[in-house]
């Protein structure tokens, strides 16, 4: 008798733990396949580290072969899911389609970056929820500043060496402060124009910095951010975008080259094809995780509407420790349908928040405490490490050297601007070249690539 079928679709915080769950309870009753785009999980709160310079890129990815243990691996990227058929539908790196049957199933898709109708936007921003987006933003804030010290007259290098962030909840505040480092450190290289420095804006429509967190959390981290000279703006947004600057709602026009989008994420579109009842883009799940009607589905992560057992009638807001943890139930639950333990709803509580500000420097209240400056800072390093699944000793070492030796200011130029578009619905693949409107396919020898918007001209 063949043995049960599982299939783990995505590899975020929450499939991960889904998956390393499952290696460890039901490896013996099940044949465990995990369908991820890339080969590794992304530890994905490090990545402002990565975009400023501070962390290698490897340190902050974890090797999926190498961590789940019984668990096959399978390279791909859902296309479709057929519920009657129970088949996963899936395209590989090399553009071959394939299918997986199962007879268990746990969506993790995970989300992608929000849209609003703002003119412009998705042209002239990038995103910063994946590996490529980040590699691609330190190349380009490099590139900046060294446009910048060269530039042939002061518009021109206070327009290069100003960076605009739309979104103050945990991505864009620490990409911010992470940011306004980096380029501090930057131009002590390559000193600009008399008088001018390098200018941060973070903007968010609510009126205060971390809206979702607590009040003094909240001030702790604009008080570290006002100090470093980032220019905090509540209660505004950006009307429209172009090639050289961008119009805010308040009236004001900021020349810039870079505009990084954090206003937040979406549910990964694949879950609303199922067919089954949404709650604002997220798949509707009871409080073991199952699919309702289709008890041999489960749904966990950003995805997923998990009820709130704190809070009844809500569900759990999309974060990664509700991901980290509903991972865990969901694998419980799985293993228990295969007569393997008992299954559970997700309960959880509330440890505390952490928000890494650069530096020495965070805000933080583990077991509602709140700490700020060093103390948090440590804190929140400490956090880090331990909840990384590897590369605990690699993140420590960058981290020690970075705190005693200068950064390495150089761009690589790996990743292009037009691989990294906004409205991407696989943050984690850089896009591949294709053939443009002339038939001209940039992987033949000969022929030219997608035409580059010149990135000394854009964002």
């Amino acid at each position: 008798m063949s043995r049960p079928r599982i299939v783990v679709v995505g590899a975020g915080f929450a499939g991960y733990r889904t998956a390393r769950t499952l290696s460890r309870l039901a490896r013996d009753k099940a044949d465990i396949t995990l369908l991820n785009p890339t080969d590794y999980f992304l530890y994905l709160p490090l990545l402002p580290h990565v975009a400023t310079g501070v962390l290698e890129p490897r340190r902050v990815t974890v090797s999926l072969a190498g961590t789940l243990p019984h668990v096959r691996l399978a390279l791909g990227e859902a296309d479709d899911i057929d519920l009657e058929r129970h088949t996963v539908t899936y395209t590989d790196p090399e553009g071959e389609r394939g299918e997986l049957p199962y007879d268990r199933l746990v969506l993790s898709v995970g989300s992608v970056n929000k849209l609003l109708p703002v003119p412009g936007v998705a042209e002239h921003a990038h995103g910063f929820r994946g590996m490529p987006e980040a590699l691609y933003l330190r190349d380009h804030i490099t590139r900046q500043i060294e446009l910048a010290a060269a530039a042939p007259d002061p518009e021109t290098c206070r327009a290069r060496c100003t960076f605009v962030v739309v979104g103050a909840g945990y991505t864009g505040v620490e990409l911010a402060a992470h940011g306004e480092l980096f380029t501090d450190a930057l131009v002590r290289k390559q000193p600009l124009r008399q008088g001018i420095r390098p200018r941060w804006l973070l903007l968010d429509l609510a009126d205060r910095v971390l809206p979702e967190l607590d009040r003094r959390l909240s001030a702790t981290a604009e008080r570290v951010l006002r100090r470093r000279g980032v220019d905090v703006r509540t209660g505004t947004s950006v009307k429209e975008a172009t090639s050289d600057g961008v119009l805010l709602d308040d009236g004001d026009a900021v020349d810039t080259r870079t505009l990084v989008w954090c206003v937040g994420v979406r549910p990964d579109p694949l879950v609303a094809g199922l067919g089954r009842p949404l709650e604002k883009g997220r798949l509707r799940v009871d409080s073991c995780l199952q699919v309702p009607g289709h008890p041999e589905v489960f749904a966990c992560g950003d995805a997923a509407a998990v009820p709130d057992a704190t809070r009844p009638g809500e569900f759990t807001p999309m974060t990664a420790q509700h991901a980290w943890r509903q991972g865990v139930t969901a694998g419980r639950n799985v293993a228990a349908s295969l007569g393997v333990g008992t299954r559970r709803a997700y309960r959880h509580r509330d440890l505390g928040f952490i928000v890494d500000l650069g530096g020495v420097q965070a805000a933080a209240n583990p077991l509602g405490v709140p700490l700020s400056g060093p103390l948090a800072g440590a804190v929140t390093r400490g956090y880090h490490l331990a909840a990384m699944p590897g590369n605990r000793v690699r993140v420590a070492a960058d981290w020690l050297l970075d705190s005693v030796l200068p950064r390495q200011a150089v761009q690589l130029g790996l990743v292009r601007s037009w691989s990294v578009p906004l409205e991407s619905a696989s943050p984690e693949l850089a896009r591949l070249p294709h053939p443009d409107d002339h038939g001209r396919d940039p992987r033949v020898p000969g022929h030219s690539p997608p035409k580059e918007e010149p990135d000394d001209q854009q964002q």
